[in-house]
């Protein structure tokens, strides 16, 4: 894998079918590709060499949620994100106004 110049924690391997990421923020590692044969084959690279658990789909990362659309894609929600900051601000139950452009 090639380790990606704006952003280390990302790897990337060009395969003839696509791409695959790998994305590691501290202990969680985030695989993806179009094929899902290559990311088992990953999967079983990473677990003959290092002690890992496979969480399944991905749900959160980061504050954000993450949820398949269909199979072409996906969609990433902060909205717990940004309740979360509305209730430390206090401002959870507070009115909202829409502002013209």
């Amino acid at each position: 894998m090639t380790q990606c110049e704006a952003d280390h924690s990302v790897f990337y391997l060009y395969l003839s079918v696509g791409c695959v990421y790998l994305i590691v923020y501290v202990d969680d590692i985030v695989l993806t590709d179009s094929d899902n044969h290559d990311i088992f084959q990953m999967k079983q690279h990473l677990c003959d060499h290092f002690q890992t658990k496979d969480l399944g789909n991905l749900k959160y990362f980061l504050g954000m949620k993450v949820a398949q659309f269909n199979e072409d894609g996906i969609v990433i929600s902060q909205r717990k994100y940004t309740l979360d900051i509305l209730e430390a601000t206090e401002l959870r139950n507070s009115n909202t106004k829409l502002l013209p452009n």
